[in-house]
């Protein structure tokens, strides 16, 4: 091995992690509004669930819960939720998403593809906040009843979720019932 070499390795290996800049804090009262720029292509992948709000249909997810979405030829998304449930095994669940006339504002549903034609299978999916590398984003709807906050590894520093949670906060979302899935260090 190169002296040149051993360097660079000594210094990857002593670097302080390097943390993308947190994004601005927002005023209260913005607007509830599903993000103006998403390409579907990077948002496809596994993302991590940080947090979210409790829903009836997770009740039973405590840790490793991810997302994965796959774009399609068609257009849609496959969409496989996992997570390890309280008893150790691993849920899943398959669905679909579609895009409609908003951009960032996705419906998605988990009922049987023959069902998909009547409209109370389709939820709300409104990406509502997105880093531009597509670090992490934050989920959630016009009602403000659900939300997620996801990222691309399992955990986000500290600061970062303090942020995200405020910018939801500024749009109205309550959070004081906010779940943390992440795991600790």
């Amino acid at each position: 091995m190169t002296a040149h070499l051993m360097l660079l390795l000594t210094l990857a290996a002593v670097a302080p992690e390097q943390h993308p800049p947190l994004p601005p804090l927002l005023p209260r009262g913005s607007m509830n509004l599903p993000v103006t720029q998403i390409s579907l292509e990077d948002y496809s992948g596994r993302w991590h669930e940080i947090a979210r709000l409790p829903v009836y249909f997770q009740r039973k997810c405590v840790s490793e819960i991810s997302a994965d979405y796959r774009l399609l030829d068609d257009g849609s998304i496959e969409v496989r939720n996992r997570c390890r449930n309280r008893s150790g095994g691993v849920d899943e669940s398959a669905g679909s998403a579609r895009t409609t006339e908003r951009i960032g504002a996705l419906e998605v549903r988990f009922a049987p593809r023959w069902l998909s034609w009547f409209p109370m299978v389709w939820a709300d999916y409104w990406v509502i906040d997105l880093d531009p590398g597509y670090h992490w984003a934050v989920v959630g709807g016009p009602s403000r009843e659900q939300l997620w906050i996801l990222a691309r590894a399992p955990r986000i520093a500290p600061e970062l979720l303090a942020r995200l949670r405020q910018r939801a906060e500024a749009r109205g979302y309550v959070l004081d019932a906010l779940l943390i899935s992440q795991p600790e260090r």
